[in-house]
């Protein structure tokens, strides 16, 4: 029952969103759809609220604390990748207070930051102001055709997620970057991927460019590339596959990782030589 009525949810969810955007619009639609959408919308909320009870109560019984139940709870409902997307957005948000404080996101004291944003911070950061161009453009179009406050506060809010959206992009690449400390290589794309290698694991590392690479994070026979604008630099043979887990959560396993760097020589310099990491004790 909790699957077929997440299954109603989804698709009755982009119907009630356009229908809401029609009504601010200003559009008068029949009551009757309106009052079936809202109803429909409702049952499968609250069945959805019943089964997320039914769980939470399971839970509590098997002795979990209420924290531990209710993240129990939200893991038996929300899909995994729902759970990832939200978790990005958070992340997101997070690496834009972080860059405007001027600090970085698991770089301790006594490890070698890599950076890798060198190479499409122009790019993105010239995306977002045609971005914020275009919003005011259709702006100031709306206001000509005289179009309803309602929506043009619609259209608002899209261009401005979109722009926030490629902002915390660019602030994940720039505070987020590729970790080397005495007991693992640490590789990231922002707040998508953060791959784990412990430095025992490595059994040599080379510069080596490639321009072909595919996704985010793509595993194949064993080689798995996390790549930027398509390009990685660096190469790092492992003697045991590690777990490489994707945007996504799907899991591959992977005994050579290719990653991008904005300088590779110093990038293969800092996982050759020891490092000792302050950070611990």
């Amino acid at each position: 029952m909790p699957r077929l009525s997440r299954a109603v949810l989804l698709a009755v969810l982009p119907v009630e969103l356009l229908l809401g955007v029609l009504l601010v619009s200003g559009v008068q639609l029949p009551a009757a759809a309106t009052v079936a959408a809202e109803a429909v919308v409702a049952l499968v909320l609250l069945a959805e609220l019943a089964a997320g009870w039914r769980e939470f109560t399971r839970a509590r019984r098997r002795g979990e604390d209420r924290g531990a139940a209710l993240r129990t709870t939200v893991r038996q409902l929300v899909p995994v990748q729902v759970r990832r997307i939200l978790s990005f957005e958070l992340k997101g948000i997070g690496a834009l207070l972080l860059w405007a404080a001027r600090r970085r996101n698991g770089v301790p004291p006594g490890t070698v930051a890599v950076p890798y944003a060198k190479e499409q911070f122009s790019t993105l950061l010239a995306f977002a102001f045609v971005m914020a161009v275009e919003a005011a453009g259709v702006e100031v179009l709306l206001l000509e055709l005289d179009a309803p406050a309602g929506l043009r506060a619609v259209f608002l809010l899209l261009d401005g997620y979109s722009l926030l959206a490629v902002l915390a992009l660019l602030a994940a690449r720039v505070t987020r970057p590729h970790v080397v400390s005495a007991h693992e290589l640490r590789v990231r794309s922002g707040v998508f991927v953060d791959l784990r290698i412990p430095r025992a694991l490595i059994s040599s590392v080379r510069t080596s460019r490639k321009y072909d690479e595919r996704g985010m994070a793509s595993v194949e026979d064993g080689r798995c590339a996390v790549p930027v604008a398509s390009q990685t630099n660096v190469t790092v043979e492992l003697t045991e596959p590690v777990t490489v887990e994707r945007p996504l959560g799907r899991r591959a396993r992977a005994t050579t990782v290719r990653f991008f760097a904005d300088a590779p020589t110093a990038a293969v310099e800092a996982l050759r030589t020891p490092v000792t990491d302050r950070a611990r004790p």
